[in-house]
């Protein structure tokens, strides 16, 4: 029942991130790429607060930092909070930036690439891959090779940098493994986005201008992404991924990719040409090939 539940909230992760590349995209016509992930990522953290508070009120969860149950569990949790909210902001940055350069059908699916980088990842971790992995890493690779690749065997700026943040978000998946069993989902979700908006807002105010004004007129896409994508999506993966297996999660969390593509179609108008469509073919081949793997071995 635990599994189910869990899955549940990672497909409902993955449909809140696929639909939020819309906002990411639409929010860089008013402000830079790390402007908008420090501002989204600190109203997540704000947003949790009250979370925080109202699981305490009601006897939900563990309560406030001061009721952690050692020093060892304080340390984990501030720890883990850290961590992953420095994964989660050079992986958004890297993200961000791609989207100014990409479409949001193909970053999602680029994104979607961590679905063969984690469990290579856990190959480190003595956890090792079946073979339809590897089968699954081939199609996945083909698929981005027909996604994004020129005439000049080069991938596109914006490509380069998605395909970057979806290592960094592997990373991030694994970490979260590590931690979330260890402290409390909502708390480790709250550090880490006010973390990853500090680490954000230096290089904003390094690289970028950002104006009150050109951040109010942002606000839809900013709030969207603060409040749904970091606050509720990314605490849901914290929750869900606890006893939860890190390839599985990342599986079903790359249905997001399903979810960027006709979010872009139906709101963006984006379209893909016949080359671009048979790359996500592949790399959707890729992930049902494991998902059905994985499905088998339980």
């Amino acid at each position: 029942m635990r599994k189910t539940k869990n899955t549940i909230l990672l497909l409902l992760t993955a449909l809140i991130w696929g639909s939020a590349f819309v906002a990411q995209s639409v929010g860089m016509d008013y402000v830079g790429p790390f402007t908008f992930n420090s501002v989204r990522c600190l109203i997540g953290g704000l947003v949790l607060l009250p979370c925080i508070f109202f699981f305490k009120r009601f006897g939900i969860g563990d309560g406030g930092w001061e009721e952690e149950k050692s020093v060892k569990g304080r340390r984990d949790l501030i720890t883990g909070g850290i961590l992953c909210g420095v994964f989660l902001a050079c992986a958004s940055s890297a993200q961000q930036v791609g989207l100014t350069y990409t479409t949001v059908g193909k970053a999602g699916f680029i994104t979607a690439m961590y679905i063969v980088i984690v469990p290579v990842l856990g190959i480190f971790l003595k956890r090792l891959p079946k073979p339809a992995v590897w089968v699954s890493v081939v199609l996945a690779v083909a698929g981005l090779y027909l996604l994004c690749m020129t005439d000049s065997f080069a991938l596109s700026p914006g490509d380069a940098w998605v395909l970057a943040s979806a290592l960094l978000f592997a990373f991030h998946i694994m970490v979260i493994d590590y931690f979330s069993p260890k402290a409390d989902g909502v708390k480790l979700s709250c550090i880490q986005f006010f973390v990853a908006g500090i680490v954000c807002g230096v290089p904003m105010l390094l690289f970028e201008k950002p104006q009150i004004l050109e951040i109010l007129q942002a606000w839809q896409p900013i709030l969207y992404a603060g409040v749904l994508s970091c606050g509720v999506a990314y605490t849901l993966q914290i929750i869900a991924q606890k006893d939860y297996d890190p390839t599985a999660a990342s599986l079903i969390l790359s249905l997001e990719s399903v979810f960027s593509v006709l979010a872009g179609w139906v709101i963006l108008g984006e379209e893909l040409s016949p080359r671009e469509l048979a790359g996500c073919a592949l790399m959707f081949a890729a992930i049902i090939l494991v998902v059905t793997a994985n499905g088998r071995s339980k």
